[in-house]
């Protein structure tokens, strides 16, 4: 990377705050990326001006830039390669305010998710937005992926939670809609052409985030299920006991719970393994006594009606945080050699023909694969982990195409949380028409003509 260049960029952040390719080797991708980082700088701002600046000058002088927030994400988005600028929010991590009357907070775009969720316990409210990667997750990240995770089915996405923005545009214009209203229909909200954008349209300094009162009760239940149509009837039985408060319904098939709860994994199974469905449900309420009541209640006419085989419920918040670190333990999966892992989304009625038609697309191409899945059933949303043993580019293909390929005939969406990034690039046209697609470019060449942010990702 051209030195001049480079001393433009120290002129603007400090020395510290530029670096160079030869000290990025031990840097990564990815927490999930085994590879080093690729790009031939990488700069660290402190502020929306410095990031204002560095943009004017890469778009003057047509440098590609790739932000970097926690890297958490798995559809490699924040990949960089060789002349281009890596731009990581690290060092902008500021709670600016928290207002406990608006219940609102102002974060700077490089905050851990984590840290959001403790301030605002701290002021006795509550930042609904979570997932596994909490600790390392940063809020900028959170919005450019419009990121999902457990307790979408009450509060939303990311994109709910959002009520202002700041971002700098390619050519270091800087947009500040820091909306801190329920209520503002003045025109376009601006904020939606950076949310879920993945960075291509835009570099989000700081957010607006909506709080919520903090819950007064906490009810936790592992339940296990022996067929599907009990798992959607179980779903109903809860969500219309509880009005539409259900805050959490996640469910785990048979061989995800097993992963997860045999050694060497952390968690031992609380039931045992012999059911072919497993849903971890929760629901925050006001009123801990009157709350488990209820909640116990209808785990009694569960069972009753047959849609319960087996349950085992939270006496207390160390054996609530044991059920949520089974659905958590993730990481378990990586014990089934080469894999992929997917998050896709299609209505809860075709979720058991779809997955039975993916597999019947793995069982002509292999006799013997992985096939796992969990997820957010309640929203939708299914992750899938597959592998074969093999992780050869023509293998790992197909195991992609026999994937998303179903998808197209359920029109599912080959993304339901984790962005498209390079990943899934390919495959976007399944979810996607060419007019939506087209309109995308449009506005993308009309905010970014020179192509310089995040490029190659979302679209060609």
């Amino acid at each position: 990377m051209d030195k001049k260049f480079l001393e433009k960029l120290r002129g603007i952040c400090g020395d510290t705050s530029v670096v160079t390719e030869e000290f990025l080797k031990e840097r990564k991708a990815g927490i999930w990326i085994d590879e080093p980082i690729g790009a031939s700088a990488l700069i660290r701002p402190k502020s929306t001006q410095e990031i204002s600046k560095i943009l004017s000058l890469c778009n003057e002088l047509k440098v590609e830039v790739v932000t970097h927030g926690g890297l958490t994400g798995l559809s490699r988005g924040a990949i960089a390669k060789k002349g281009q600028l890596a731009l990581s929010t690290e060092l902008m991590s500021e709670i600016e305010e928290v207002d406990i009357f608006g219940r609102t907070l102002i974060a700077q775009s490089g905050a851990k998710l984590e840290t959001i969720q403790e301030i605002s316990d701290q002021n006795n409210l509550f930042f609904p937005l979570d997932l596994g990667a909490r600790g390392s997750c940063t809020i900028g990240g959170n919005a450019s992926t419009n990121a999902g995770g457990n307790k979408v089915i009450r509060y939303g996405m990311t994109r709910d939670l959002i009520l202002g923005l700041e971002a700098v545009l390619a050519d270091g214009t800087i947009i500040s809609s820091m909306n801190k209203m329920l209520k503002n229909n003045t025109g376009y909200d601006l904020k939606q052409l950076f949310i879920g954008s993945e960075g291509t349209l835009g570099i989000i300094t700081r957010l607006v985030l909506r709080l919520k009162e903090k819950p007064s009760s906490e009810n936790t239940a592992l339940i296990a299920c022996d067929s599907f149509e009990n798992v959607k009837n179980l779903l109903k039985h809860f969500d219309s006991g509880l009005a539409g408060s259900v805050t959490a319904f996640e469910v785990m098939w048979k061989e995800f719970y097993t992963l997860v709860t045999t050694s060497p994994a952390k968690s031992k199974p609380p039931i045992h393994q012999d059911y072919p469905y497993y849903i971890l449900i929760e629901y925050s309420g006001f009123d801990q006594n009157i709350d488990t009541k209820h909640f116990n209640s209808l785990l009694e006419s569960g069972l009753e009606k047959n849609l319960i085989s087996d349950a085992v419920v939270a006496k207390n918040e160390k054996e609530r945080k044991e059920l949520w670190g089974i659905r958590d333990d993730v990481e378990q999966q990586f014990r089934l050699g080469p894999i992929k892992i997917f998050d896709v989304s299609l209505p809860i009625n075709d979720m058991e023909a779809y997955l039975e038609e993916s597999k019947k697309l793995f069982s002509k191409n292999w006799e013997e694969f992985h096939f796992v899945v969990f997820g957010h059933l309640a929203d939708g949303n299914l992750h899938i982990i597959a592998g074969t043993g093999k992780d050869d580019e023509g293998t790992m293909k197909t195991i992609e195409n026999c994937v998303y390929e179903p998808l197209r005939d359920f029109k599912g969406s080959v993304s339901a949380e984790h962005g498209i990034g390079m990943e899934k690039l390919p495959y976007l046209e399944i979810s996607r028409t060419e007019e939506e697609i087209n309109l995308m470019r449009t506005l993308k060449k009309s905010l970014d003509p020179n192509n310089i942010l995040n490029p190659g990702k979302v679209f060609n």
